[in-house]
């Protein structure tokens, strides 16, 4: 279910740099609730735990996210990604997606190299199919930088200065997923009122993004997010396709 993951992961990433109110983040724990929409059916399925440590001079991510148990019978999902940052530039060092999901195992691991004009992903990709039998196979991704990984752009997202943005202008950058080097294209559509799913309301900037791969083929249907536009630029509410209805994602405070 690579929903579950992107809608609370892959954002964005932007190519300027942060603004100078940026200075970092603090320990914190953030709780998302998922749900399935489709016409009048509008029923919670997963839920999502993503926090953050401070740890000297590097950053340590967790994000765990499971489906629940009337959505197991369809497609259940245990998935824990990992990441760390280095604080200085904000540069990731490492990063491992570990997903249990329709009785598969998969694991990905990817630690960063840098050079001057070009970031190195040595990527290991290790799956185990329902029979028990195991493969593993080694990639190398690249990109020109700066580059992230499906949890690093979560955070690298809110340090960005919206205001500074001009309503509807499009970034590109490169994310490592997995086996994949992908661009992803933003946009930012502006400010917006929303309502959380606890009926409070709140002012956000929407954000609109998607996934190519050699700069052309999508490798993913668009998504929408709102981030609160308070200095904390929290992902409030996200919204992506499905090949039947939508999964949505909400923060819930």
């Amino acid at each position: 279910m690579r929903y579950l993951s992107i809608l609370l992961l892959a954002i964005s990433i932007f190519i300027w740099s942060p603004g100078s109110e940026a200075a970092g983040f603090k320990n914190e724990t953030l709780h998302y609730v998922i749900s399935y929409k489709w016409g009048l059916i509008h029923k919670d399925a997963g839920e999502a735990t993503l926090s953050l440590r401070d740890n000297g001079s590097v950053y340590s991510l967790v994000l765990s996210a499971k489906t629940k148990p009337w959505a197991d019978r369809f497609y259940q999902v245990r998935d824990t990604l990992l990441g760390s940052v280095n604080k200085n530039g904000f540069r990731p060092l490492s990063y491992s997606k570990i997903a249990h999901e329709k009785g598969r195992y998969a694991r990905d691991d990817i630690k960063y190299h840098y050079t001057s004009n070009s970031v190195k992903g040595e990527t290991k990709l290790t799956r185990r199919n329902k029979e028990g039998e195991t493969t593993v196979r080694n990639k190398t991704l690249f990109g020109p930088g700066p580059v992230f990984d499906m949890l690093s752009v979560f955070y690298y997202l809110r340090l960005v200065n919206y205001d500074n943005l001009e309503r509807g202008e499009a970034m590109k950058a490169t994310v490592f997923s997995g086996s994949k080097s992908e661009t992803i294209t933003i946009k930012c559509l502006g400010k917006e009122i929303i309502e959380l799913k606890n009926k409070k309301k709140r002012l956000a900037y929407h954000i609109k993004f998607n996934f190519t791969q050699e700069g052309k083929k999508k490798s993913s249907d668009d998504i929408d997010t709102w981030i609160s536009a308070d200095s904390a630029h929290i992902p409030l509410y996200l919204v992506g396709k499905l090949p039947v209805g939508q999964v949505r994602a909400y923060y819930i405070p």
